[in-house]
């Protein structure tokens, strides 16, 4: 299958509204039986194409997941890079900074758990946090030990291009970065409250905090479309991913991975004349008696 994940993709040069952008659009799979089918193609493909990435040994992969709560982060991560290698791959999830994370700038804590060339890394949040969560809630800043001069009306823009800056450095050095927004309903995201309300074996999942944090959706949807905008760039892409459907999303991402990984030039290494001599010489010694 080979979807036009193009249409999700969030342009670089004119912007979009997220009023305008679907959580649902017609499903990829005709049944429970085809999605499974599907995904597991998806998740197989993605295996040889992590080997290759591994052995190539050029480039590094980083993965970006933001989102509402509820919104299938999680599911989707578990699901889609179900059949890679853990050892090439390393999930990170950014709660509220520590008061080490503090005492740096806003991007040396995920800095730290960037990926190294030939693995996957996935950030479950991310920096973004800080141009999303915290400018929804602006008195956090006051605890970011900030310069005073550094707390103003253009914060915002300025964080933008931090991030933008860093995202370029990234890519110039063989980071590709793919990010993606689950893009929920609100109607959507009431009814998971719901279920993970009524069934047990899902009320860890839930907090009072989600139901504070849902009363600011109007602000959350103005600055992820402010963030999106802002930071969809050629080499760094957002997607904005219709997420009322669980499945569908997964499907949609797993394709963009593989789509973003048949971009990369990437190939096993050649065995060159000497190198084949060599293990022509290893086999016949293995093989005497």
């Amino acid at each position: 299958m080979n979807t036009d994940t193009n249409r999700f993709r969030v342009p670089y040069d004119e912007r979009i509204a997220l009023s305008n952008c679907e959580t649902q659009v017609e499903p990829l799979y005709d049944s429970k039986k085809d999605y499974r089918k599907r995904l597991k193609k998806h998740v197989k493909a993605l295996r040889r194409m992590q080997q290759m990435h591994y052995a190539h040994d050029r480039y590094a992969l980083l993965l970006i997941f933001q989102a509402m709560d509820a919104a299938g982060k999680d599911g989707a991560i578990k699901h889609v890079m179900s059949g890679v290698n853990p050892q090439g791959c390393q999930v990170f999830s950014f709660k509220k900074p520590n008061e080490n994370d503090l005492e740096h700038d806003f991007l040396w804590r995920t800095a730290k758990s960037l990926p190294e060339r030939g693995r996957i890394g996935i950030f479950n949040r991310s920096y973004y946090e800080e141009v999303l969560v915290v400018r929804v809630h602006p008195e956090i800043l006051h605890g970011q030990k900030l310069p005073g001069d550094d707390i103003g009306d253009d914060i915002w823009e300025n964080r933008f291009r931090s991030i933008v800056d860093h995202e370029n450095h990234l890519h110039r050095n063989g980071t590709r970065i793919v990010k993606f927004y689950l893009h929920v309903s609100r109607e959507e995201q009431l009814k998971r409250f719901i279920a993970r309300i009524d069934n047990p074996d899902k009320n860890w999942k839930f907090s009072y905090g989600d139901v504070e944090e849902r009363k600011f959706w109007p602000q959350y949807m103005h600055a992820y479309e402010e963030c999106l905008n802002a930071t969809s760039t050629e080499t760094a892409p957002w997607y904005v991913i219709p997420a009322d459907d669980k499945k569908n999303a997964r499907l949609l991402i797993s394709e963009v991975i593989l789509q973003t990984y048949k971009s990369m030039d990437m190939h096993y290494p050649v065995t060159n004349e000497a190198r084949r001599e060599e293990l022509r010489k290893i086999r016949e010694q293995l093989l005497q008696p």
